[in-house]
């Protein structure tokens, strides 16, 4: 009939059956939007909104492990949108950075 193991996903505490399972699945949506971002110019992006994706995820990867059941799938999508909201600062530092330090050296002042 059914594999064990399949069922053991389907009836467990955090398994399809239960909220746990599908508020970090449709959460994914956000890490992919973030991961999308990455082709978007570096000026476009916001140090608010990444700070708070990044500082969400960090936040929420801890708490997954202190809930019961330790919930795995919310652990990645917070993983997740913890490592893109990161990437995109530094993204967007790095570029702020070398914009004003070309800026500086056209206006003929060493950094």
């Amino acid at each position: 009939m059914v594999n064990p193991k399949l069922r053991a996903l389907w009836n467990h505490p955090a398994g399809p059956k239960t909220i746990h399972f599908w508020a970090p699945t449709f959460k994914w949506g956000l890490s992919i939007a973030n991961v999308s971002d990455f082709s978007k110019p570096p000026e476009t992006l916001s140090y608010p909104q990444q700070a708070v994706i990044a500082a969400s995820g960090v936040i929420w990867s801890r708490y997954c492990f202190v809930i019961k059941p330790w919930n795995w799938n919310l652990f990645g999508v917070n993983s997740a949108m913890a490592a893109t909201g990161f990437y995109q600062l530094f993204r967007k530092a790095t570029h702020d950075y070398q914009t004003s330090a070309a800026a500086g050296s056209i206006a003929g002042v060493d950094r």
